[in-house]
Formats: structure tokens, sequence, C-alpha cells
């Protein structure tokens, strides 16, 4: 809890306090909200479950209960006038963890790994908030610039046969986790590599498509904007796309975006990279050998339960209230993702036209 408390605190202390109150992504919350959220959660979640401890602020308590992913364009329209002010926010914050801290031996040690993976979840998607701030408002290192022309693709042949999907009983996993099965495969091709931005940029010039959100053309010449500064586009990183623009790509050449089970049988084996906060930005697909790490893989599957699913009783609404089939399953990490949320069974989602995340995909053949 410690490590996980330090990495979202390193986060907000990048900014600027006027940065708080900016809304850098018109369908999610202000920034001020998420600094309130990530404890009144644990309290919630640790504290007031069965009313065990009093409410000391029950305002804040409901006022940051839960975040929000609405449909485009339906987000509140509220100003920044309308949150509280940080020093009453900090305050809040530090009296939930005073609790926790004084109540830690006796809480569910479940529980408390479910807030942990929570804190840690949201250190990866405030990252992809504050990515849309305006330099300025923001502290950190600016990317190095890369010179390297993107690889030429390469296949990699994968047999067929029974893959498990899911966590364990035994262990600790959130609910879509759930329960663990095994899927049945014929061989098929996946690419070793990410898609490069070099490939996409070839696509673009070739179709006339939509730029990827994390490219910025001036003067006739690309650029990657990266959290802390522009540099010339890396041709040999992995692109970071919409599942829509995943999709069309695959399209465009004739192959398809990987299943899950599919992914994770390619993954077998392939290891880990650039995950857990090594840095904010990604390395050269071909630097990228572990499957897992560098950007998230969009699949194709739409995201739905495990046949036997049953919603966790503290959090019934983590996954059920987004198996709605308008989100697509995402596999493996980004370098924001804490290596507790990389393993395997782990799934992740998101509409399929959100922009934002840092998230890539591979092609395959069958």
């Amino acid at each position: 809890m410690e490590k996980a408390r330090a990495e979202t605190d390193r986060l907000f202390a990048m900014l600027a306090p006027e940065a708080l109150y900016a809304r850098p992504v018109e369908d999610r919350h202000r920034l001020v909200f998420y600094l309130g959220h990530i404890d009144a959660f644990e309290w919630n979640l640790l504290a007031r479950r069965g009313d065990a401890a009093p409410s000391f602020h029950p305002t804040f308590d409901a006022l940051f209960a839960r975040g929000i992913d609405p449909a485009p364009g339906m987000a509140p329209s509220d100003s920044p006038r309308d949150w509280p002010k940080l020093k009453e926010i900090h305050e809040y914050n530090l009296q939930v963890r005073q609790w926790l801290d004084e109540h830690l031996e006796s809480l569910d040690a479940a529980l408390l790994q479910m807030a942990v993976e929570h804190r840690y979840m949201h250190a990866e998607t405030f990252a992809y908030l504050m990515h849309g701030l305006p330099y300025s408002w923001k502290q950190g290192p600016a990317p190095p610039a890369a010179v390297r022309p993107a690889p030429v693709t390469s296949w990699r042949d994968v047999a067929g046969g029974m893959v498990l999907l899911g966590q364990r009983a035994d262990v600790f996993g959130w609910d879509n986790e759930f329960p663990r099965h095994e899927v049945r495969l014929n061989d098929f091709r996946i690419t070793e590599n990410k898609v490069s931005n070099g490939d996409y940029l070839h696509f673009l010039q070739e179709t006339n498509a939509a730029p990827p959100h994390f490219w910025c053309l001036a003067d006739g010449e690309w650029s990657w904007r990266g959290m802390f500064g522009l540099i010339p586009l890396p041709l040999d990183w992995p692109v970071w796309v919409t599942w829509s623009q995943a999709r069309a790509y695959a399209d465009w050449c004739g192959k398809r975006l990987p299943s899950e089970a599919q992914w994770m049988l390619a993954a077998q084996g392939t290891g880990t990279v650039n995950f857990d906060f090594q840095q904010f930005d990604p390395v050269a697909v071909d630097q990228a050998r572990g499957m897992t790490g560098n950007g998230w893989d969009w699949t194709r599957d739409i995201f739905a339960p495990f046949e036997g699913f049953e919603p966790h009783p503290a959090y019934p609404g983590y996954s059920a209230d987004f198996f709605d089939g308008a989100h697509y399953v995402l596999k493996g990490a980004s370098p924001r993702t804490a290596a507790l949320l990389a393993r395997p069974s782990f799934r992740n989602w998101f509409r399929p036209d959100y922009p934002h995340m840092y998230a890539g995909f591979r092609l395959v053949e069958e």
C-alpha cells in the first residue's frame, strides 16, 4: 500500500495546482476528482464496509466514490468552482490513511489487495489524463529523440492447442478473471512486434486515415506528443491507437486483430518489457521482445463475462457495468502498468474510439 501511495502521490506532485481543476479529457472528471477518489474508494471499501467505522466526512465519501465512463459527449457540465479546495481534500486523504494504517492488521486481505490494485490502476489512468495537459502545467523528463527507421514486420508461427484463460481460484483476481477455463485454438501466425509508427504512417499516407491521438503535425512534419515534450515521430516505436484505428489497419492489411485466447497463447514464455512505471514513453518495437509491456494490445474480443461469472460482492459493478457490448478487451501492459496488473489473466477494457490509451496492436493470420 505504501508503494502504491507513493506512485499516485508522485503523479499529483508533478502538476501545478491549477492543473488539478482542468478537464484534459472531455469524457472524464476534472483531475481534482481523482485526488479524492482513490482514498475515498479505500475508505468506503475497507473502513465503511458494513458501517464498521463512522464516517467523518459523508459528503466526500459520496462525492469521490466512483469515476465515470460516459458515452461520448455525455460528460457532466460542472465548473472548477463546484469542487472542494485542494487543502480540504488533502486533509480528508490524510485522515483516511491514518485510520487505515492504524487498522491494517484487522482488514480483509483480499479487499486490501483490491484497494492496492485499484490505486495502481489509477496511477495508470491518471497518467492518460495528465498526458493531455499543457507542458507548462507539469514537470518531468522530456522523451529521448529517436531516429531509427521502422523495423521490417516479422511473423511468428503459433501452434494451436489448449490455452488457459482466467485466474486460479486460490489467488486474488478481479471478478472478470474468473472462472478459469480452457479454450482450444487452431494454428495461427502473429506479428513478432507491435505495429510501429512507421507502419502506420504508411497506412495513413495510403488511405488518408485519421492520425493517432499522440501524433502532432506541424509544417508538414509529424511529431510524437510525449508526456513532457514533443519530439520528431519515432518511427520504430509502437503506434498507440484506438481499437477502431487498429481494426481499420488490420482490414487494410487483410489481417485480423488477435482474439484474447490467441494473444494469451502467443504470449506464453515471452516475458515482459517496459512496464511497472519504468518510464513514460515506449521503446522501439524490435527492442521489446516480450509481449507484455510497451503498450497494451487491443484484441478483437468484446469485453464480456466468462461462462459462470459471478460479480464480486464488495464491488459488484466493477465489471458487470461494462458488459454492454461497447468495450473491447486489451491484454498485456503499458509503461505505466504496475507489475501486479501485468499478470496473464488480467483483462483491461475500453471503448473502441477512446483515443487516450497507451495501447497498440499486433496482427494475426489464421
